[in-house]
This record gives C-alpha cells, structure tokens and sequence, in this order.
C-alpha cells in the first residue's frame, strides 16, 4: 500500500491533542512534550513511504512517538553519564495488539467524558508533584512508562525490594491525594 492512505495535512487537528496527552504522563515536561509530538509529525512526513496500511494513522503515529520518547530517555541519560534506559514495549505491528487500540476511541467522546478526562489528568499530574523528586520519577518510570524493576534498580543504586517501598509508599500517597483533590 501506498502514502496516498495517510493525510499529514490533517494530522494536527485529529492527533495532537491524543498524543500530547500520551506524551506528557510519560514525560511530565510542556516543552518537552511538544517537541516530541512535533519531531514525530517531521518524522511521520518523511517516512510516508514505510507507511503500510497495515495499521491506522493513529497507530502509525503512536509508535513513532514511542521510539521518539525512547530517544528521549536514553539522551537525558547519556548525559548524565547513567546506563542507558530500557523501555519495553510491543514493537509488533499488528494493530489489534496495541493497547492504544484495545481503548475506547478519543474521538467518539462527548464534551463531558473530555472534560472529566482532562481534569483527572491535571488531578494526577498535581498528586504527582505533591510527591518527593525521586518518588515521583520512580513512579513514574514503573507505573506509567513500564520500566522494568532492574532498570530502575539499576538507574537509582537501589534493592528491588526499596523499590517496592518507595512505589507502595508513592501509591498510597497518590491515592489519598486523588481521594481529596478528584473524587
């Protein structure tokens, strides 16, 4: 199949809003955030023609970001002199395989379910800036990201089991901040 499936001059309006919310929980940086959405727009135009039609637009986009995101990671590590970054995620094509396609659709929302949407997230981006820096990114990295235990073992110098601690300490603290500040 051919790039003449996709349509880059509509992917701002259909997907930015979509991906900037999947990028900022995994980056919680504005900027950062926007950069990335727009390095995957760049690199979605110039790679059309690897473009198969074997997933949608979306998906397409998605995994694109993924790698973009990734990339991310392992620069801000290098240059802190830290081990690279190991992310896992299902790099099979197959669209019904990813978990972006197994959730109700973003688009098929009322004004409502978008509100409500956007408002937990602020809730959760401000119970997470309620915790300490380094229980935060832990956080982060094992819940939202998918990390793997060794990974941020390894990252942080700590003992899976102080990892545990700090993510149950981090959970706990997440939920009573929800508790109070959304439900």
């Amino acid at each position: 199949m051919s790039s003449n499936l996709l349509h880059p001059e509509t992917w701002v309006d259909r997907y930015s809003d979509y991906l900037y919310n999947y990028t900022i929980v995994r980056v919680n940086d504005h900027e950062v955030a926007q950069d990335l959405i727009s390095e995957t727009f760049l690199a979605g135009l110039k790679s059309q023609k690897n473009f198969k039609g074997e997933a949608s637009e979306r998906t397409w986009l998605i995994s694109i970001l993924k790698r973009k995101i990734i990339d991310h990671y392992r620069k801000s590590n290098s240059k802190k002199g830290k081990a690279e970054v190991r992310m896992t995620y299902n790099d099979d094509d197959a669209e019904g395989d990813w978990l972006e396609e197994r959730v109700s659709d973003p688009f098929d929302k009322t004004a409502e379910d978008t509100m409500v949407n956007e408002e937990l997230g602020l809730a959760i981006l401000n119970c997470l800036e309620g915790l300490n820096e380094k229980q935060a990114i832990i956080f982060k990295m094992k819940t939202i990201e998918g990390f793997d235990t060794e990974a941020i073992c390894n990252e942080f110098n700590i003992t899976p089991s102080n990892l545990w601690v700090i993510i149950h300490r981090a959970r706990k603290a997440m939920a009573e901040c929800l508790e109070k500040n959304w439900f």
